[in-house]
């Protein structure tokens, strides 16, 4: 496929994961964004794992879009030659320096400062570049001494391409800075590795750094991090406590967490969803005063436009509308389904979302519905369009574990779906409302506890057991979505930030 290309742009969108090769989420809310400043024009750095994991776009480029380029962080790359080196003393002095501001920032407070000295080292031509990394005397023996100092893990070897692997895409990225097209200012949607590449270029290049996290990358990487199965633990079963996170596990929360930090260090302003995740930014070393809150905003007439499509009374068919990945806990949702199943055999209980990032779960959860005699009442459906989708849906569930502000759940209030949702990111405030103005709407449906299929279940058989429940929890998401969620109203909070940022003088 051949991407498009540019000499200069007005914003950087920095992209880890998302769009153009993943659907739904952040990704809808990056081409909402793109479509809604048709003025600027957009360079796209997308930023995957392996290039096998994502298939074609699933996005149409935005004719602003004048720019985008694909980097895999852990496909094959050229290395370089092997060559015995020593390592700059000066230089590995910094490296050790800026480890113990990561490990003790309360008494180590320059690391900003000793990040900043380092980033030109980082070039191919600097003098901790990738071959230093790989073959350098300074190098093998920081990592020895690191491993003798801090690793409960016995093993050397794996403790050795653990630290390879976790670092070796930060030289990449350094790559990516250093060739990226000029543009007026960097825009990141997540910390991360797209977090550090928006450092490395603010620093570099001295133009603004925008931070928008629609959840907070380091805890959703926590998850993901307690729940893999490759992340090595080599104690035996005597060496192991149960209460005890394994090293290897700690140590990559530890990388997460730094990355965050140096993108916040680096950013000129720092977006959140709503309040919560923006006292967590505060709390994990954003400057209070470069952070604010811009919640999600949707189309509302488009999807206002299909209510008149929905059949007069509700129908029994609940949908869960998202990837399906653990972080969203499907199989809550397919263990309540028996429940309701049991009490309402009519209903439906739909997924749909795309199906090949995580394959082993998507068959786990298949095997579950089989398992619990489900093959009637669960329905996979996969990617669906929205607008087709909505005026058959009598009620939205979201069952995840962890979530920002959710854009799923505002267009189905603005279609007139009301939801029940787990307690996570903003959900109480979308459906419950935040302060006594909003909460006098009423509630656009029920808030359950986590992996609660029960709870689950009897609030889903609640608002669909009693249709004048079920009005008013409608009338009050429409309620709620057309006064406090817009996208006219983001896109005013963009346009201020977006403006000056642009205007920005060195």
């Amino acid at each position: 496929m051949t991407f498009p290309r540019a000499e200069r742009a007005d914003i950087g969108l920095l992209l880890e994961g998302t769009f153009p090769y993943v659907s739904g989420g952040v990704s809808s809310w990056v081409n909402q964004i793109i479509r809604g400043f048709p003025q600027y024009t957009f360079a796209l750095v997308f930023i995957g794992s392996r290039k096998e994991d994502y298939g074609e776009p699933k996005y149409t480029l935005p004719d602003n879009v004048v720019h985008l380029e694909v980097h895999y962080l852990y496909n094959e790359h050229e290395i370089p030659q092997i060559r015995p080196k020593l390592g700059d003393a000066r230089v590995f002095g910094n490296i050790k320096h800026m480890h113990e501001c990561f490990r003790h920032p309360e008494t180590h407070t320059d690391g900003k400062e000793t990040f900043r000295a380092l980033i030109p080292e980082l070039s191919p031509h600097g003098k901790a570049g990738l071959d230093t990394f790989l073959y350098s005397q300074e190098a093998w023996g920081f990592v020895k001494e690191k491993y003798q100092q801090h690793c409960s893990d016995p093993s050397f070897v794996d403790y050795f391409w653990t630290v390879r692997s976790m670092h070796a895409p930060v030289w990449m990225l350094a790559e990516i800075a250093e060739n990226f097209i000029p543009v007026k200012a960097y825009h990141t949607v997540s910390t991360g590795y797209a977090g550090l590449l928006g450092a490395l270029l603010k620093e570099k290049n001295k133009r603004p750094l925008i931070l928008s996290e629609h959840g907070i990358y380091t805890k959703e990487r926590k998850i993901d991090l307690f729940q893999a199965q490759w992340v090595k633990d080599n104690r035996n079963i005597f060496q192991r406590d149960p209460t005890e996170i394994s090293y290897f596990r700690q140590l990559w929360i530890r990388f997460f967490q730094q990355l965050g930090t140096r993108c916040y260090d680096s950013s000129d302003h720092i977006v959140a969803l709503f309040e919560t995740n923006r006292l967590r930014q505060v709390e994990d070393g954003a400057p209070a005063e470069r952070t604010c809150n811009i919640p999600n905003g949707v189309n509302v007439p488009r999807f206002a436009a299909l209510r008149a499509l929905r059949a007069p009374s509700p129908p029994p068919i609940l949908c869960l509308i998202g990837r399906v990945v653990p972080i969203k806990d499907i199989k809550t949702y397919i263990r309540a389904m028996r429940i309701i199943a049991n009490r309402m055999p009519e209903a439906q209980g739909w997924i749909a979302g795309p199906e090949d990032e995580d394959p082993d779960y998507v068959q786990e959860c298949k095997d579950l519905v089989d398992g619990l005699g489900l093959n009637d009442n669960v329905k996979f459906l996969g990617f669906q369009q929205m607008t087709e989708l909505l005026p058959k849906v009598g009620l939205g569930i979201l069952s995840s574990i962890s979530e920002g502000l959710p854009l799923v759940l505002l267009e189905g209030f603005a279609a007139g779906v009301p939801a029940v949702s787990t307690d996570v990111g903003s959900c109480r405030q979308l459906l419950y409302g935040l302060d006594e103005e909003d909460q006098a709407l009423g509630a656009a449906g029920r808030i359950v506890g986590i992996a609660d299929p029960q709870a689950l279940a009897e609030a889903a058989l609640e608002l669909l057991g009693d249709e004048a429940v079920w009005r008013a929890a409608s009338e009050a998401g429409i309620r709620r979505v057309e006064t406090y969620y817009t996208q006219e109203r983001m896109f005013d909070s963009y346009r201020a930030i977006y403006e000056k940022a642009l205007s920005w003088q060195a």
